[in-house]
């Protein structure tokens, strides 16, 4: 399927599969509330771990949350790539995005053509693993759709070469917190489980 095809079923609020440099995601338009709690019924996932946004620039994540220096620095440095950048959110994003209590949102660049050829077009999107929640992520089109069928609109041809989840790191505390270890050693500051 086209990219193209992809950014129209996101239009109507439907569930795209994408693959990105760690691992096969499922994508919906961040704006569609309707949409991204599709995701969280279909992967069983738990409405207060929130979805973090892929981007295809600092630019384009710059429409949704507050960068200061250390994200710019971080950005630049492992952008586009595997690391995810907890931020604060802008009142131009929508409540749903992120923590809602906390107001926070998390960014990616994500290393891959066809992500990046998807993100330039339909925007920055909600993406997660596509898993069910708890169970192995999946790294391709293929296994994708074995596993949900017809509840993905458009699976877009592709394999994640990563196949590990991003770092994450939280820029919202006085210090950067590392929230999940991946293949980005981005910072050595303290990690907290999530």
């Amino acid at each position: 399927m086209s990219v193209d095809a992809a950014v129209r079923a996101l239009r109507r609020g439907q569930i795209v599969g994408v693959p990105t440099d760690t691992l096969y995601g499922l994508a919906a338009d961040p704006f569609k509330e309707d949409a991204l709690e599709a995701i969280f019924r279909l992967k069983g996932r738990p409405q207060e771990k929130p979805m973090a946004l892929l981007v295809a620039s600092v630019e384009q994540g710059m429409t949704l949350a507050s960068f200061t220096d250390r994200a710019h620095e971080l950005a630049e440095a492992h952008w586009p790539g595997a690391l995810t950048l907890v931020l604060p959110r802008l009142a131009t994003a929508p409540t749903w995005l992120g923590d809602r209590e906390r107001k926070t949102i998390g960014l990616r660049c994500p290393d891959h053509p066809v992500a990046l050829a998807l993100l330039e077009v339909a925007g920055p999107l909600a993406v997660t693993s596509a898993n069910l929640s708890g169970d192995e992520a999946v790294i391709d089109d293929v296994e994708a759709d074995e596993l949900f069928g017809d509840a993905v609109a458009v699976y877009l041809e592709g394999a994640a070469p990563g196949g590990k989840a991003s770092t994450i790191i939280d820029l919202t505390e006085p210090a950067p917190l590392t929230l999940r270890k991946g293949p980005v050693q981005a910072d050595p500051g303290p990690t907290r489980p999530r």
